[in-house]
């Protein structure tokens, strides 16, 4: 007489079970009895807890999670707010400006106090200045073709651009401000409005201050509110 041969074990597929658990949600009404013997993977530890606690643990990080990016967002938020507040002070004081070194001096305080910023350089072409009655004033500067070509080729074609400042360039950029023995950093932005007005440097012995990877929309706004008022103040529009 031969024996029977048992059938092969069958295993339910993983993702059927949980695909037609997705569908019956009501599944554990009046089966609560079989979520308590339920044993799933302890998430920190070796063994197995119940699934109400493996639950109760997941929902745990998931509120500390969103928890954790609430508070960056805030974050992100309170530094947008402060970054606007500086902003709108600094464009404020150079509007008050009456005169070219005004300007200057307005730019050099509030980068100073509000922005870390030791020190700045406001480069002029001559035909800005050749008609005021005194030379410019530090940080005003007459720009010549020496720098100019040095500032260009910094630039390297960009508008705006964060670099490492040697102290060779320092003083050769920022001649009325004391040089640092190492190199620091800098923020360049081009003047322009229908035709060159010169550049604006930002200086920082700081060689972390102004890095590269950093975004130069500020600075490339802060120099298109310069541009304008250079402009504006230039003795040559005033008839």
């Amino acid at each position: 007489m031969t024996r029977a041969v048992p059938e092969p074990r069958k295993t339910l597929d993983p993702d059927v079970v949980a695909q037609w658990l997705a569908r019956h949600p009501d599944f554990f009404v009046g089966r609560e009895g079989l979520l308590q013997q339920l044993k799933v993977p302890h998430p920190e530890a070796r063994g197995a807890t119940s699934l109400l606690e493996r639950l109760v643990a997941d929902l745990r990080s998931r509120a500390e999670q969103a928890e954790w990016r609430l508070e960056q967002l805030l974050e992100s938020a309170r530094h947008n707010e402060a970054q606007y507040r500086r902003t709108r002070e600094l464009v404020l004081a150079l509007l008050e400006a009456e005169d070219g070194d005004a300007l200057g001096q307005a730019l050099a305080t509030q980068f100073s106090e509000r922005f870390q910023t030791p020190a700045l350089a406001l480069w002029c072409p001559a035909s800005l200045t050749d008609r005021e009655t005194q030379p410019p004033q530090a940080p005003r500067q007459v720009l010549d073709d020496h720098v100019a070509q040095r500032l260009a080729a910094l630039l390297d074609g960009r508008a705006s651009r964060c670099t490492r400042l040697t102290p060779t360039d320092w003083k050769r950029l920022l001649p009325h401000a004391k040089a640092p023995d190492k190199a620091g950093s800098c923020a360049l932005a081009r003047l322009t409005l229908g035709e060159p007005l010169g550049y604006l440097v930002l200086a920082s012995p700081d060689p972390d201050h102004f890095r590269a990877s950093m975004d130069t929309l500020f600075t490339e706004y802060v120099g298109d509110v310069v541009a304008r008022l250079l402009m504006r103040l230039a003795p040559s529009r005033h008839g």
